[in-house]
């Protein structure tokens, strides 16, 4: 199968290895250095067994693609304006999977997708839920950094279970686990709820993941999931609160010498998803007239420092090269 990785870091990089390992036509869009040294050297898969696996590799997304299906793993803050320029390049229809952390990813890709031209998008976009780790070392190396699966699903409005089941042959011919999601946005807020008790606490200290079952991080990750889970019941996503911090310890222990994607961004001075995943907690309980000052102080924090490390426009244009 044709398969079009639009926004190849970490995860894109990944998935897009293990696909052209299992015999699929893979092409990587991915940022230019990456995509220099893939061409260079092939992708270098870093673990146990080493190897280096070749594939396609671009810096932007070829007109006319002609393709059999699109990954989608920009992060969320790119999403918008990338699934319009793959509107654009992209002759529908093609069933497009969307693997970003946050919340209302499907509607914001659909949206794009229309605005960039294809007609009827919703029938075309599946979502995925990916618990699969991976770290970019550098241009051209990637490091898978433990176990995970995906959960796909729709949102009731949009994909099809054709495209569903289209999708998880396709992961699963690669040794990528999937699983049916059931009610997607229930498994897309179950991941934002422990993302957002998780991500931004190792973010604003430094720390790897398992740091946050200890004392004082721990405090802090249950207070913004406190937070988090009164925005969820108030927008009528309930979970026990019993059930959500099982699921959190779970993902603390078998992450625990992880750097989450948050601190590994501020790590690489870019910009982070604190504003897909925190920041849509906040949004979505200010409407519900929600106090939630933890969650505010974090965001506000961590936005702060991301202002502080990022580039200037003219550096980040030098950088893109």
């Amino acid at each position: 199968m044709r398969v079009l990785v639009v926004g190849a870091g970490a995860i894109g990089s990944l998935f897009g290895a293990r696909l052209a390992q299992a015999g699929h036509d893979v092409v990587l869009v991915a940022r230019p250095a990456h995509a220099t040294a893939i061409r260079a050297h092939g992708l270098r898969l870093e673990g146990r067994t080493p190897v280096t696996v070749r594939l396609g590799a671009v810096e932007r997304i070829p007109p006319h693609s002609e393709t059999d299906a699109v990954l989608l793993t920009v992060k969320s803050y790119d999403v918008a304006a990338t699934a319009r320029a793959v509107a654009r390049a992209v002759r529908p229809p093609v069933p497009l999977l969307a693997v970003q952390n946050g919340l209302g990813i499907v509607p914001l890709v659909a949206a794009s997708l229309a605005a960039g031209g294809w007609p009827e998008p919703t029938a075309f976009v599946v979502r995925g839920i990916n618990s699969i780790p991976a770290m970019l070392v550098g241009p051209g190396v990637v490091k898978p950094t433990g176990e995970g699966e995906v959960l796909l699903g729709t949102d009731g409005e949009s994909g099809t279970p054709r495209f569903v089941a289209m999708f998880a042959r396709l992961l699963d011919s690669a040794g990528l686990p999937t699983r049916p999601a059931g009610d997607v946005v229930r498994e897309e807020w179950r991941k934002a709820l422990i993302n957002a008790a998780i991500n931004p606490v190792t973010a604003d200290h430094g720390i790897p993941n398992g740091q946050v079952a200890k004392d004082p991080w721990r405090g802090q990750a249950l207070e913004l999931l406190e937070e988090a889970l009164a925005v969820s019941e108030a927008e009528g996503i309930d979970f026990s609160r019993a059930e959500i911090e099982r699921d959190l310890w779970r993902v603390v222990r078998r992450t625990a010498e992880n750097r989450s994607s948050m601190l590994q961004d501020l790590d690489r001075a870019k910009r982070t998803e604190i504003d897909a995943i925190s920041g849509a907690i906040l949004r979505l309980g200010e409407r519900h007239g929600l106090e939630l000052p933890a969650t505010r102080r974090i965001v506000e924090r961590l936005r702060r420092r991301a202002d502080r490390s990022l580039p200037s426009p003219t550096a980040r244009r030098s950088l893109q090269g």
